[in-house]
């Protein structure tokens, strides 16, 4: 249990200047708009994009990318 615990923090560690750009809700954007806007500056398939902004709808926000500062 205690090697699972010190792999948890080092992995904690390392992901410390992980970022995610999140996706909020709003009465503005279309689906298409946004679904558009997350294939061409996330890579997002079309599926996934879709996905997320059902998410979006349903729940208000939704994490589409996370990386570095730089990846970002």
């Amino acid at each position: 249990i205690k090697e699972k615990i010190k792999n948890s923090v080092e992995v904690d560690k390392k992901n410390n200047n992980t970022r995610e750009i999140v996706l909020f809700n709003d009465d503005v954007n279309t689906f298409e708009y946004v679904i558009n806007i997350l294939v061409k500056f996330c890579k997002h398939s079309v599926e996934q994009a879709e996905q997320c902004s059902y998410i979006v709808h349903y729940s208000g926000k939704c994490s589409v990318k996370s990386g570095t500062i730089d990846e970002l």
